[in-house]
């Protein structure tokens, strides 16, 4: 996909400004102003708030195009099933629904709008102006923070109450504390040099500093429009993060969250073209002071080097579509998706170089990234995100970087999950239809599809806790809670309500690096 971009009218900047308002408004269906403000509050999140789409399709005149009022009328008064999407009716008007529709089909795509390093500056927010007061220990029953799992949930809008980041204790399955994001939280990151840190993004690119000591934000900023992408440095003083809307990313002091420098995300496409790129994967390593980044669409990928002006190494040529990717050997290799080309590519951030393309069956997804220990190798699993003709999980020896199997599944696949004291692979069903409810478990000595769970609602997002005794499952959409299974009896031992729970991070990540490799497993990077 390429993207034409230009300056933003002084209209446009402030229909999109509408993003930071909560609350919604009571619109005409004649004023092109008031629905772009309805869409920025009931669509954006999702659609994308330049109408290019984002975790779900773009809404503009060329996609619309043809498509029935009616019908779309219909969906967003009753929702789509097994989507994100909720039913409106009930909470917009009928004229709200008609006039936000006409909206939708008269408006392009709109232009890549500006977020600056002054406008972050501007958006900061500070909670807790003195944290030397903050408690020194934990304010609730903890064995080891990483026996904490934080839960992304979503809200049944995208927005209100129900979004927020939820933290659980993964040995007592009890909630020991929420922090409010107002828009839907997306991502939960922890600090690897002091676990009293975690750093929540949401939908609509507003990162929180969270006090796990006592559950609460302390800062936040916001860094864009829309973008899921975000990383800690290993030594915890930076953050960065990146957006789709618009195209940059940023690099941010982790302590007061400033802002202290942006990137603007271009460059020669695999296909020669020069382009502007979403900004996909942001993950810093044990193996080094450096960050990370994808640059989707132009298929490239960036290392950033944390000293004095955070110089940039471009990795060109990785392939079409970049997204997702897992760290192994030290965090010396990156495992990165390329979506239209059917690969993983494995680059090797000590030589800043691509060390093999690795077949990955269509539309791969790698998601947090999965890697076990089985008899003396390392294997990594990769799913598929989507329904294609082929669904399988994708299984490579990361030693010898080679395919070793790909392993037949009931359908599309988003999120692997694995442990070294689990016996099972978990991935996520995601095909629209009743297998969505289902989680499928690998044998990880067989490499065969041994059981399914049916979980309820969609099931998706799996993660273990840090010991590994516990599978965490979110059941979100129509089931609305996280379901917890003993994983070597798969019995149900504990579910917890919330609304809309997508993303499950286990702060044993910190450790662990990639899920399933603990520390004592993960090989050096020499």
């Amino acid at each position: 996909m390429q993207f034409t971009f230009k300056p933003l009218s002084l209209a446009l900047i402030t229909g999109l400004s509408s993003l930071l308002l909560p609350s919604l408004v009571n619109a005409g269906a004649d004023s092109a102003p008031q629905m772009h403000e309805l869409y920025q509050n009931n669509c954006a999140s999702c659609h994308g708030s330049d109408h290019g789409g984002y975790l779900a399709p773009a809404l503009n005149a060329d996609t619309l195009k043809g498509r029935s009022p009616t019908a779309l009328r219909t969906i967003v008064m009753a929702g789509s099933f097994d989507t994100l999407m909720p039913p409106f009716y009930g909470r917009l008007s009928d004229d709200e629904i008609r006039g936000v529709i006409k909206h939708l089909q008269s408006t392009p795509k709109l232009p890549n709008p500006n977020w600056t390093i002054d406008d972050m500056k501007a958006s900061l927010k500070v909670y807790v102006n003195d944290e030397s007061k903050l408690p020194t220990q934990p304010n609730y029953v903890i064995d080891n923070m990483d026996d904490v799992i934080g839960v992304a949930a979503r809200g049944k809008y995208g927005r209100g109450e129900g979004s927020k980041a939820v933290f659980i204790n993964s040995k007592t399955h009890q909630k020991i504390g929420e922090v409010a994001t107002g828009t839907a939280a997306h991502i939960i990151d922890y600090n690897p040099a002091n676990p009293r840190w975690a750093y929540v993004k949401t939908d609509t690119a507003e990162i929180f500093k969270v006090d796990l000591y006592s559950m609460q934000a302390v800062r936040s900023i916001k860094t864009g429009y829309n973008g899921p992408g975000m990383g800690v440095s290993r030594d915890g003083k930076y953050l960065m993060a990146g957006s789709f809307v618009p195209h940059n990313a940023v690099i941010l002091n982790a302590d007061t969250l400033e802002p202290l420098k942006t990137f603007e995300l271009e460059g020669i496409d695999p296909d020669g073209k020069q382009v502007s790129s979403d900004s996909g994967m942001i993950i810093g390593t044990p193996f080094d002071d450096i960050f990370a980044i994808a640059l989707e669409n132009a298929g490239q990928v960036w290392v950033i080097d944390l000293k004095d002006g955070f110089p940039v190494t471009r990795i060109t040529d990785v392939g079409r579509h970049l997204h997702d990717a897992f760290l192994t050997h030290g965090g010396r290799k990156l495992m990165i998706a390329a979506y239209d080309d059917s690969i993983v590519a494995a680059i090797d951030l000590k030589d800043r170089k691509i060390i093999k393309k690795l077949e990955a069956g269509c539309v791969p997804h790698v998601g947090g990234g999965s890697a076990v220990e089985v008899d003396g190798r390392i294997l990594g699993f990769g799913t598929n995100f989507g329904d294609c003709d082929k669904t399988v999980v994708s299984v490579w020896d990361l030693d010898k970087m080679e395919v070793v199997k790909q392993i037949p599944v009931a359908g599309g696949t988003e999120s692997p999950a694995a442990h070294a004291n689990a016996p099972y692979v978990a991935v996520d069903i995601i095909s629209k239809d009743r297998r969505a409810r289902t989680i499928q478990l690998i044998d990880k000595k067989t490499l065969e599809v041994v059981k399914t769970l049916d979980v309820g609602g969609h099931a998706y997002f799996p993660e273990y806790s840090a010991d590994g005794k516990f599978l965490y499952v979110s059941a979100g959409y129509s089931g609305d809670e996280v379901v917890v299974y003993d994983s070597t009896t798969l019995a149900k031992v504990a579910s917890l309500t919330m609304e809309s729970p997508a993303g499950i991070f286990s702060h044993g990540r910190v450790r662990y690096m990639t899920r399933g490799l603990s520390p004592d497993e993960i090989k050096g990077a020499n």
